[in-house]
């Protein structure tokens, strides 16, 4: 689509999907550039795409992201459900699906807002491409998940806090592995992509690591147990990612969520596993699920540093008139890139990945 670039001194911010520290550090970046460079109104719309949808915003000034750079979550609260071109409307007592983006248009016009900065995954991040090419809504994506799922971009914000996370809970329960003898599973997020797991796992010296794109079988994994055990080494660290699966299997989801950018909710695999350690070898194993631990807490200084330079790129970037755009990290620059190729493919541990080799080399299994 041709970039007409227009006149912009008024802006809204959003935060769609689920949380991830660093959200804060870009909502506040957005915030003071907006303001001091270029002399601009912000927006911030409540509860991600919700918000917009139902018109629940207030300005946004220097003295509103006061201390909340080291702040996980969102001051603006976010959600994973509220798509507007497919929005849960109730008529004649049911619930129907209804496309309330001309509603979002009129409740953006009425702020007098010209360009969006919408920071999300990629659920989030497909609105806002429809956004622009709909209605031609200058809008400039920042990619964020804790994952590092999205193809477009070297890394995402939370990820390394989610990493960093992850490794201090390994540290734990190797001290409490050795001292029973035991095997203990941590089962952690990532959906569909084993970067968490994979980072994480070698961070904190575990012995198995089970990702998505490497498909497992039980009796691997416990033949590097038993492995182990016979080298006078009682005790084993398996970390799982909740998006694993054994050779033939299926993931394991937790519940469904309808309306939501992602319905299906993992989670289990790691109980799975842990049983089948101990069915097979007789050890004891214990299971912790690590769960939304992952998404909370201060955020890293790397993520810290990171939300911070999407936030001020996206704000030049939409004054540049680089609409339809998410920012992304090619290090070590900040650049760009289409919507449609942010959010086209995802982005997953390749088999060839370095990482994934030194580990293999250094005695890491990966249940293959």
């Amino acid at each position: 689509m041709p970039r007409t670039k227009v006149q912009i001194k008024r802006i809204g911010v959003l935060t769609g999907g689920g949380d991830a520290p660093g959200l804060n550090a870009v909502i506040r970046a957005v915030v003071k550039v907006a303001t001091r460079e270029y002399g601009l109104t912000v927006i911030g719309f409540e509860d991600g795409f919700g918000g917009l949808i139902e018109n629940r915003a207030r300005r946004l000034t220097e003295k509103d992201v006061v201390g909340i750079l080291p702040r996980g979550g969102t001051i603006l609260g976010t959600t994973n459900r509220d798509n507007p071109f497919h929005y849960p409307v109730e008529e004649n007592g049911e619930v129907v699906y209804k496309d309330v983006s001309g509603r979002v248009m009129e409740n953006l016009a009425g702020h007098g807002i010209q360009g969006m900065v919408i920071i999300g995954g990629d659920g989030s991040l497909k609105i806002a491409e429809e956004l622009w090419k709909r209605y031609s809504l200058p809008v400039i994506g920042v990619p964020k998940t804790i994952d590092n799922d999205l193809l477009a971009t070297d890394q995402t914000f939370g990820f390394d806090t989610a990493v960093t996370t992850a490794t201090e809970a390994l540290d734990k329960l190797h001290t409490t592995a050795e001292s029973h003898h035991r095997v203990m599973v941590l089962e952690v997020m990532g959906r569909y992509a084993g970067w968490i797991a994979l980072h994480a796992g070698v961070a904190g010296g575990a012995d198995v690591i089970l990702i998505p794109e490497i498909p497992f079988t039980f009796e691997k994994v416990c033949e590097k147990v038993r492995e182990r055990r016979r080298a006078g080494k009682k005790f084993s660290i398996v970390v799982v990612a909740e998006g694993a699966k054994p050779v033939g299997g299926e993931l394991v989801v937790k519940k469904v969520v309808e309306g939501s950018f992602e319905p299906l909710r993992l989670g289990g695999i790691g109980n799975v596993v842990g049983d089948k350690i101990e069915e097979m070898t007789g050890i004891e194993t214990r299971v912790t699920v690590l769960g939304h631990l992952q998404r909370g807490g201060s955020p890293t200084s790397f993520d810290r540093i990171l939300a911070t330079r999407f936030g001020a790129a996206a704000v030049n970037f939409l004054m540049e008139g680089r609409y339809g755009e998410m920012v992304c990290l090619r290090t070590p620059d900040i650049g760009s890139v289409p919507l449609a190729e942010a959010t086209g493919a995802m982005k997953r541990v390749a088999l060839g990945n370095d990482l994934v080799r030194a580990a293999r080399q250094m005695g890491i299994s990966f249940g293959d």
